[in-house]
């Protein structure tokens, strides 16, 4: 069986760097999951829970947001943010929603930046409360 090779890399460092069984990751459409030989593909990435499966157990990840590339059993994660799921300040996430909530919302811009702050607190939140 082919070997699945994972980066996942922010604008600090690489997170993450290990050949894996699969890994999760989360679409602006939903879930893709993608194992060894997958097709290639590039996507954008939704603010929520990315999964990285090695044969002993399932790694979890929030990520920010951002794009994913996949080509020849090699997965490339580019992301603002990365952080493991054990990690992640719940408390700081239902004050970043709050605050996220009183946004203004006066225009498209601006209602963007507010919807695109509360999935961020939201996604943290259920990856929290998993953890």
């Amino acid at each position: 069986m082919a070997e699945l090779k994972i980066n996942i890399v922010t604008p600090e460092t690489t997170v993450y760097d290990q050949v894996v069984q699969g890994i999760t990751v989360p679409l602006i459409d939903g879930e893709a999951g993608i194992l060894p030989d997958h097709s290639p593909m590039i996507g954008r990435l939704a603010a929520g829970e990315l999964r990285v499966h090695t044969s002993s157990k399932v790694e979890r990840f929030y990520v920010d947001g951002g794009t994913v590339q996949v080509l020849n059993n090699q997965v490339a994660v580019l992301t603002g943010r990365c952080i493991p799921a054990s990690q992640v300040n719940i408390v700081a996430a239902r004050e970043a929603l709050e605050n996220a909530e009183k946004l203004p919302s006066t225009n498209t811009k601006l209602n963007d930046l507010r919807q695109r702050a509360i999935d961020q607190a939201k996604a943290q939140i259920r990856i929290a409360e998993k953890a």
